[in-house]
């Protein structure tokens, strides 16, 4: 007699997971959809109070996490912390942004801006496909992308140089380490109420652009982002790779 086939599962219970930049809004929702699953979650990032909260907050839920204090900037370091643990599933949370016209625009930004998103991102894939083909395992690679690697914005001229690279960087590893079944991908969201963005929601003239743009009628939450970074992590995502999840309400679409 044929059977249905099964839903594959999302539980990641037995992976080791690092998630950069944890220390609050989509770094921290991520950490927190992985310990939920069942990963044992390394949450990173340079801000260490902040940091040690998201891991006593997780414990309180019971989840197993550790906090791991990291300047991703400092590839030495990114590498010696990926080595240590070579996770099966790594987000890419972390992120830079110096909005302002194109022709502002100084070399000091443009490099440190592409140190944080372009460079640190390309090194921790590399790292981590590194450590996870030398030992013969499987993983997900995520990072947090935007819409904005996806299309243009106003003042955003350096900040989608950087997410466009990244999609484009992505699907070449894709390409790459496929045959290894390494997975990687991206996560684009929209507007996210988070800490970092709240002085944008604040200000009207710019809160109004973002709502004319999103064709669903509210901002995105941090919660939003949390079921994207557990179908990525996990098997049920088995067959993707090279490709970004627009979390976006439409923003880009019209």
């Amino acid at each position: 007699m044929a059977t249905l086939p099964k839903l594959p599962s999302m539980d990641l219970n037995g992976k080791t997971a690092l998630v950069t930049g944890a220390s609050s809004g989509i770094g921290q929702g991520c950490a927190a959809a992985l310990g939920q699953a069942g990963a044992y979650v390394i949450c990173a990032a340079r801000g260490v109070e902040r940091l040690e909260e998201t891991r006593a907050l997780m414990h309180q839920e019971g989840y197993s996490a550790e906090a791991v204090s990291l300047d991703q900037s400092n590839l030495s370091e990114l590498k010696a912390l990926i080595d240590s643990y070579t996770p099966e599933v790594i987000i890419n949370s972390a992120g830079l942004a110096r909005h302002k016209p194109a022709l502002e625009t100084t070399p000091e930004d443009f490099g440190a801006v592409t140190d944080v998103n372009l460079k640190s991102a390309y090194f921790l894939s590399t790292y981590a496909a590194g450590a996870l083909i030398r030992q013969g395992k499987q993983g997900s690679i995520i990072h947090i992308s935007s819409q904005m690697g996806h299309v243009g914005g106003i003042d955003r001229t350096l900040y989608c140089a950087t997410k466009h690279a990244l999609e484009g960087m992505i699907k070449a590893m894709a390409i790459e380490w496929g045959k290894h079944a390494i997975r990687i991908n991206s996560i684009s969201p929209t507007f996210v109420r988070t800490p970092l963005t709240q002085a944008t929601f604040d200000d009207p003239e710019r809160r109004q652009w973002i709502m004319d743009k999103i064709k669903l009628p509210r901002p995105a939450e941090v919660e939003d982002i949390m079921g994207a970074a557990l179908y990525l992590a996990s098997d049920a995502s088995a067959m993707m790779t090279g490709t970004s999840l627009l979390v976006d309400g439409g923003w880009t679409a019209g």
